[in-house]
């Protein structure tokens, strides 16, 4: 059994390194790290991308395949459910180092079938809503930051462009404050700083070209 980690980068303040860090701190043993850098997770899909396509060829029945979370696969609803059922066709486990979901074709039971292929969709209709209110966040963000004097930043922000993404999506998966902040490894009044003024977070990072 090998243990893939699957690392998508699609700004310059995201590595796969930092992923890798994420998931070994949450226990898996990776034994290799699969990447795409510079890559919309809106615009191509999973098997379209140079390193996507080589996972799919990697993966035997038995692995796993790790992902921070599942907008890692992808940000469309479609694609990110029928890449996951793929997987789990392939005999391929499917988990997620933010809160260690677990996708596994193996059972054959249809009450857990019933739940499992439920909560595929959720999480997967979560990644694009998340994708798509990211979106409004960073045209108000950039707005607003145009708005204000040019030749003031303010302080500049203690997190970067990959922690606010993760910090949104475990506020949007409902984790707590102290859960987040310990997860991604900031403090808890910076997750509170972001909860509470989304738009202002972004504009920072906006305004620091973040």
């Amino acid at each position: 059994m090998t243990t893939i980690l699957y690392a998508r980068v699609s700004t310059a303040d995201q590595t796969a390194a930092h992923q890798r860090t994420q998931a070994e701190a949450a226990g898996f043993k990776i034994d290799e790290v699969v990447s795409d850098d510079g890559v919309s997770g809106v615009t191509t899909r999973l098997a379209d991308r140079p390193q996507g396509r080589r996972l799919f060829d990697m993966l035997r029945r038995g692995d796993v395949l790790v992902v921070r979370w599942v907008d890692r696969l992808g940000r469309d609803y479609g694609d990110v459910t029928e890449t996951i059922r793929e997987m789990m066709r392939r005999g391929v486990i499917v988990r997620t180092v933010i809160n260690g979901m677990v996708f596994d074709g193996a059972t054959d039971d249809p009450m857990l079938q019933a739940v499992r292929d439920a909560l595929i969709g959720f999480m997967a209709a979560m990644s694009q809503a998340q994708a798509e209110a990211t979106k409004e966040a960073q045209k108000a963000g950039i707005a607003h930051a145009k708005g204000r004097d040019d030749a003031y930043l303010g302080r500049k922000p203690s997190y970067d462009r990959t922690q606010f993404d993760a910090v949104v999506a475990m506020l949007n998966a409902g984790e707590t404050v102290q859960a987040v902040a310990k997860a991604i490894g900031i403090t808890r009044q910076t997750v509170y700083r972001i909860r509470d003024n989304r738009v202002e977070a972004e504009a920072a990072l906006a305004r620091w070209a973040a």
